[in-house]
């Protein structure tokens, strides 16, 4: 590894490389395997845990990349199939441009219902991706030709979906049906679902009402091991010329039950308060959360600002609590000066429905911890 290629060895949200990507050995396997045996996967966990790192880092393998073409698409701020239709298009396109192959070449003559929105560059000549939203005027049309794409490649495909569950939520009804069918008939294309909501990956893939019933293998991801993340953490400081004790990396493991970006954010930060040559010690680890919360404020105002009257209360009480148990208990109730169990579970339910908090075995907690540390700092 070349240290210097990188400034802060902690990357945040990006794939850099397997020096910089930690572990994840088995399920790296398990991925290969499936794909080795033509199998659809499905992989689900909560956001932030890492299920996005992991795909790129599958993809990055020297085996895959030599045998597949591959295409990764994030599909939670899309609404309707054109968007997803778009979205995939695009992405294919920004992907496979720079190979210069023939099939690359072949892309507006194949799919043919996008070729009235891209130009020609006014230097190169060269085809150049200039579609909108609305171009996409027939999305069941565009998506038979980008599959029909997809199949007539140079090598196979591997397209991963990340969370997956957002189609259920289109305007259009017949979603799932339709992606099944077309993914079904593909012979040389495979696929990655990922997905953070957990009850809907569920229901999606295992119950018999569902087109994708056991249409593929399902993975649950878990959090990192701490053993093997705190070794990685401190050899990490150690190739900088820094350190840090095993038992800071390990309290923050267990703080943020080892929830991948939560940990990688603060060591990106507690990283960057530790001067060339020291040692980062445990009073650094306050500052370095108050500084990655703080710059996290506005977006937390802006999330409480969308918030009900009803619900807030509710969820002063829950980030209070960290894990909240019993929630329509009359001690919950009067601990949290809360007016009724009915009103309780009418908030839950809209919390639930945004994002804001999240199930656990026992309860209820907030989804980002960060977030649920800033209201309690602040309410």
């Amino acid at each position: 590894m070349d240290s210097n290629k990188i400034a802060n060895p902690f990357v945040i949200g990006k794939y850099v490389s397997e020096d910089f990507f930690c572990d994840r050995v088995d399920e790296t396997a398990f991925l290969k395997k499936q794909v080795d045996n033509g199998r659809n996967t499905a992989i689900i966990a909560p956001r932030r845990l890492g299920k996005t790192g992991l795909i790129q880092h599958f993809f990055a393998q020297p085996d895959i990349t030599k045998r597949y073409h591959t295409v990764f698409i994030d599909i939670y701020s899309t609404n309707s199939l054109s968007e997803f239709v778009y979205l995939l298009g695009k992405t294919i396109y920004k992907e496979l441009k720079p190979l210069h192959t023939r099939w690359a070449e072949r892309f507006f003559a194949t799919i043919k219902s996008l070729r009235p929105g891209f130009k020609l560059d006014s230097v190169t000549g060269e085809p150049v991706f200039d579609i909108g939203l609305g171009s996409i005027e027939q999305p069941q049309t565009t998506i038979d030709e980008i599959f029909a794409y997809l199949e007539a490649a140079d090598k196979p495909c591997i397209v991963a979906i990340d969370e997956f569950q957002q189609i259920t939520n289109y305007a259009e009804k017949n979603v799932e049906a339709l992606l099944r069918t077309k993914i079904q008939q593909c012979k040389q294309t495979l696929f990655f679902f990922s997905g953070s909501r957990r009850h809907l990956m569920s229901q999606m893939f295992n119950s018999p009402s569902k087109p994708f019933y056991q249409s593929v293998i399902t993975t649950d991801l878990k959090p990192l091991d701490k053993i093997i993340y705190t070794d990685f953490a401190c050899r990490l400081f150690k190739e900088y010329g820094k350190a840090i004790p095993k038992a800071l990396v390990e309290q923050i493991h267990d703080d943020y039950e080892g929830v991948t970006w939560y940990t990688q954010m603060l060591l990106n930060e507690l990283f960057a308060l530790t001067e060339k040559g020291g040692t980062c010690n445990a009073e650094y680890y306050s500052i370095a959360k108050r500084n990655v919360i703080q710059t996290q404020e506005s977006s937390y105002k802006d999330t409480l600002a969308n918030i009900s009257a009803k619900q807030k209360p509710v969820l002063f009480a829950i980030a209070k609590e960290g894990e909240a148990t019993n929630v329509t208990s009359v001690k919950f109730l009067k601990d949290n000066g809360l007016s009724s169990s009915s009103s309780v579970q009418s908030a839950l339910k809209g919390l639930l429905e945004k994002d804001i908090i999240t199930r656990t075995e026992n309860g209820y907690r907030v989804y980002d911890y960060f977030f649920a540390e800033w209201l309690v700092w602040n309410y």
